[in-house]
């Protein structure tokens, strides 16, 4: 892996415009719509099993979950999260620790969850690492919400990415994420994903070693809309990535009264109708789930486990 195109002294992020928000905010002096500070802040470091397979194997994928997301969704499952309420500010030296420490569990991998508004901090850290002889894939898992010129940031240092690809009608990304443009954005940004890391790579064991992995949560009552989107992604890239379609949609608190439709589990009529149009499509490169996935028991404690040096 060779550095990615940033500045070393890169500390702050100073009238921050690293996402499609484009907020302007000195995050050193104010929080912008990420909620959180110009500062690495983490909510979670350990092993974390309910990837998919070729990402989790047998011993974990190493997750650093950040603090802070630019979409707040409706219906997020991480809110403790995404609101930038938990987690600890932590130094770049200090995230680069966290991986190794990681890959001392047998990590099979060091899994960066939402890290799209700390992404010059977070290149850095793998850069430190990669020039301490670290040698495990590193993966962005994302929201798909990202801007290609921040995602440059990180050509040559991320093996794998993992991002969502959540709406194909601007109206519904509008109605739960506030971003009518995500659409659009999420095309802009999985083309450069695609770019830096082209076909899919596996060892010997079946685990994922390079390229992209699109995941797709079906929403309740939105089967077309999901059809729209696995459509898109099997012409645009034929078998050169995996798609991952989920199940797992569980209604969490703070649904707003406005969203009833989404109070609800997806049936299993409405994932059968899915993953039926996808072996029409000829999609083979794919991923289903269990319906029992659908659990709050997937959700992991966000208790700061692994975040401080000597636990």
């Amino acid at each position: 892996m060779t550095s990615g195109d940033y500045s070393e002294d890169i500390q702050t992020v100073s009238g921050c415009r690293l996402c499609p928000r484009n907020c302007g905010i000195d995050r050193a002096a104010s929080l912008g719509v990420c909620a959180v500070p110009d500062r690495l802040k983490v909510a979670r470091a350990a092993l974390h099993f309910w990837e998919e397979p070729c990402i989790s194997g047998d011993e974990g994928s190493g997750a650093v979950f950040f603090s802070g997301c630019a979409l707040h969704c409706v219906y997020c499952q991480n809110r403790d999260i995404s609101g930038g309420k938990a987690g600890l500010l932590i130094s770049t030296d200090r995230l680069t620790d966290i991986f190794f420490e990681l890959k001392s569990q047998n990590a099979c991998n060091i899994n960066l969850v939402t890290g799209d508004h700390y992404i010059p901090l977070i290149a850095q850290a793998i850069d430190k690492a990669v020039s301490r002889g670290f040698d495990l894939p590193f993966i962005f898992n994302c929201s798909g919400y990202e801007k290609p010129e921040s995602l440059k940031m990180l050509d040559g240092l991320i093996d794998v990415y993992l991002p969502d690809f959540k709406y194909m009608d601007p109206a519904l990304a509008g109605r739960y994420s506030g971003a009518a443009d995500y659409p659009d954005v999420a095309k802009a940004a999985l083309d450069e994903m695609v770019r830096q890391c082209p076909g899919c790579i596996f060892d010997g064991r079946g685990m994922i070693k390079s390229g992209v992995i699109v995941r797709h949560l079906l929403l309740p009552g939105h089967v077309s809309d999901s059809k729209r989107i696995l459509g898109y992604l099997h012409e645009r890239y034929k078998d050169s990535i995996y798609i991952s379609i989920m199940s797992q949609y569980t209604p969490m608190e703070g649904i707003p009264d406005s969203c009833p439709e989404l109070q609800r589990r997806v049936k299993r009529s409405e994932y059968d109708r899915l993953t039926d149009y996808a072996i029409a499509l000829g999609i083979e490169n794919a991923y289903i789930q269990d319906m029992s996935v659908a659990t709050e028991s997937f959700i992991p404690a966000f208790d700061n486990e692994g975040v401080e040096a000597g636990e």
